[in-house]
């Protein structure tokens, strides 16, 4: 169903307007022998015709809209119109038109020929807007209302798409976030393993961990070293006293011996 609404979009593009409303008779001739032209496919000779009624006629509508017809026809080629490009040119036609033009009839086809051009671009809410003011100017405008409705599809769907690719590139980023910090982690515990291996290889740390791990000596008690000093004195000093109380014993004794008389 979409591809043949498609199709419609394409197919139902662009014919010129009639000569009826022209200005004066060399607009009429020339308006004329390009839509001949234009109907036989000759769209670069059915311009040059519409350029000749403009130069007669700068200000009519009708062949302003049949030159923007053709040189849509001619979208795509690199030497139309003095080497500007024939779409961008024909989309500025039909923009005044749509925009300026007296002539209701006209302005209707330019809404929904720009309706078009901007739903092949895929730009639908562009499209939405021409194919409204298309139906304002003409409410029969059937195919302006299919054209319409596809259009909102078209944005829905576009909507959709735009929300759920946003969604996964989030998803994409928070994963790779996260695969970042995990990678982190894991350098960080390498470099902790690696720091842990080289220690035994650190004389000195070495060193400080056996000091660190000696005993220390209880809050209000002695090392062994001192304990064994204090010993040494305490052995030291009885051996003095004694010392002192033999020699007073055997000063005692020899003052006796020198009292002591022979009888007579």
């Amino acid at each position: 169903m979409n591809r043949i609404l498609y199709l419609t979009i394409v197919l139902a593009m662009l014919f010129p307007v009639a000569v009826n409303g022209a200005d004066n008779k060399q607009e009429r001739n020339f308006v004329s022998q390009g839509n001949a032209l234009y109907r036989q496919k000759r769209y670069a000779e059915a311009e040059t015709m519409y350029k000749k009624a403009l130069s007669f006629s700068p200000n009519s509508e009708v062949a302003r809209f049949n030159l923007a017809s053709a040189l849509i026809r001619q979208a795509g080629s690199t030497d139309a119109n003095n080497g500007n490009t024939p779409l961008s040119d024909a989309m500025q036609l039909l923009t005044d038109l749509e925009a300026n033009a007296q002539n209701m009839q006209i302005v209707e086809k330019a809404a929904y020929d720009l309706g078009n051009l901007a739903f092949n671009q895929q730009n639908y809410q562009g499209a939405i807007d021409h194919y409204k003011n298309a139906l304002r100017k003409n409410p029969d405008n059937d195919k302006a209302r299919e054209n319409l409705r596809l259009a909102q599809k078209k944005l829905e769907e576009q909507n959709k798409n735009q929300d759920k690719n946003k969604d996964q590139q989030n998803k994409d980023q928070n994963k790779d976030q996260n695969q970042q910090n995990k990678n982190q982690d894991q350098n960080k515990d390498k470099k902790d393993d690696n720091k842990d291996k080289q220690q035994p290889d650190q004389p000195k740390d070495q060193k400080k961990d056996q000091k660190n791990q000696q005993p220390k000596p209880q809050n209000g008690g002695i090392s062994d070293e001192n304990a064994k000093k204090i010993l040494k004195a305490m052995e030291n000093a009885e051996a003095a006293t004694r010392k002192k109380v033999e020699a007073r014993k055997q000063k005692a004794d020899n003052a006796r011996r020198r009292q002591v008389t022979h009888p007579w």
